[in-house]
């Protein structure tokens, strides 16, 4: 099979060609038709995730066909449509799997960090974290949900019942989440890097009742806040915007250190939140939502040998919505 590997940090991905591995007996192998390129990506390749199994073939927004099934795999069949995503696998024992909590488990492995993920023609994966699905909507334009979808919704769950709904950093996530956020009647405020006129003009084609800079003091309190981009800057001002008792949410895996702030930011109950990796529960609640919601997720295709080129452009801003490998 052909991959695209990370072998240091700071280093471009390598070609290389692996063998064709079977699958375990939980395991199933998976014939990959799209990945998408997703933040936690950049933060694996650029060495702001440590720990990461190297040499690692990244990627967890993975749609793809069954392949081959492990000897002791049920309820999926060769050639059915799954998706994969960022929890590959827990150990189902430690006292947060026993407490439902399996996105907080002590022995978790991740896809595309701690093993092998979808920049690749092939992917072996634990079928108990593989979501079956149907045949609706092209391999490209699913392949976002399998993490800018799933965790987009974890935080919106966390945020609670907020009916003004501020979202800082308007990319993969919060162009799907918006989407949500809007069919289920809230208001979305859409904050991006000031003078970036494109990407709040797409917020607002997406339904957002407002759109302006990060610094930028909305029209109305907001009852909360998720904040996406890394950027710790983003925590004081995000607490600023929210009313009293009003809620943020940080909903990304890593972030720059958050600034001295002011108690009264935090004063008069509001709350700071933070998000981590996602249970199957959120994924099976998400997916079954999607064909009632309508979303439609804006891709930029990249074939796999230009993985590093779809890196670079979502380091940069260069794209809407999602870039999506498809091999």
């Amino acid at each position: 099979m052909r991959a695209m590997q990370l072998r240091q940090p700071h280093t471009p991905l390598v070609p290389v060609e692996l063998p064709d591995r079977e699958p375990g007996r939980d395991e199933i192998r998976i014939d990959v038709h799209a990945c998408g390129v997703c933040r936690t990506d950049l933060h694996v390749v650029d060495g702001e995730l440590d720990h990461a199994s190297l040499p690692i073939v990244p990627g967890h927004e993975i749609i793809g066909r069954v392949a081959a099934l492990g000897r002791d795999v049920s309820g999926l069949e060769i050639g059915q449509r799954v998706g994969v995503g960022w929890l590959g696998f827990t150990d189902g024992t430690c006292p947060y799997c026993l407490m439902g909590r399996e996105n907080l488990c002590d022995r978790p492995l991740f896809t595309g960090y701690t093993r092998d993920g979808g920049y690749a023609t092939a992917v072996l994966a634990d079928a108990r974290f593989a979501f079956a699905l149907g045949e609706q909507g092209s391999d490209a334009s699913l392949a976002p949900l399998m993490c800018a979808g799933l965790i987009g919704w974890r935080a919106l769950v966390i945020a609670g019942e907020a009916q003004r709904l501020g979202l800082y950093g308007f990319g993969a996530a919060a162009h799907i989440l918006a989407q949500v956020a809007r069919w289920q009647g809230r208001s979305v405020f859409a904050f991006t890097r000031r003078g970036d006129s494109r990407t709040q003009e797409f917020a607002r084609s997406l339904g957002a009742v407002w759109a302006g800079a990060s610094e930028d003091t909305p029209p109305e309190p907001l009852d909360a806040a998720i904040i996406f981009a890394p950027v710790g800057d983003l925590v004081p001002l995000a607490l600023e915007a929210v009313r009293k008792g009003g809620r943020v949410v940080c909903a990304g895996i890593h972030m720059s250190d958050i600034p001295a702030l002011p108690y009264r930011l935090l004063w008069e109950e509001r709350e700071l939140l933070s998000v981590a990796n996602l249970t199957r529960k959120d994924g099976a609640e998400f997916l079954k939502l999607v064909p009632q919601i309508g979303i439609a997720t804006r891709t930029t295709p990249y074939p796999l040998d230009r993985a590093n080129e779809a890196l670079a452009d979502l380091r940069a801003g260069r794209f809407e919505g999602a870039a999506v490998l498809v091999p």
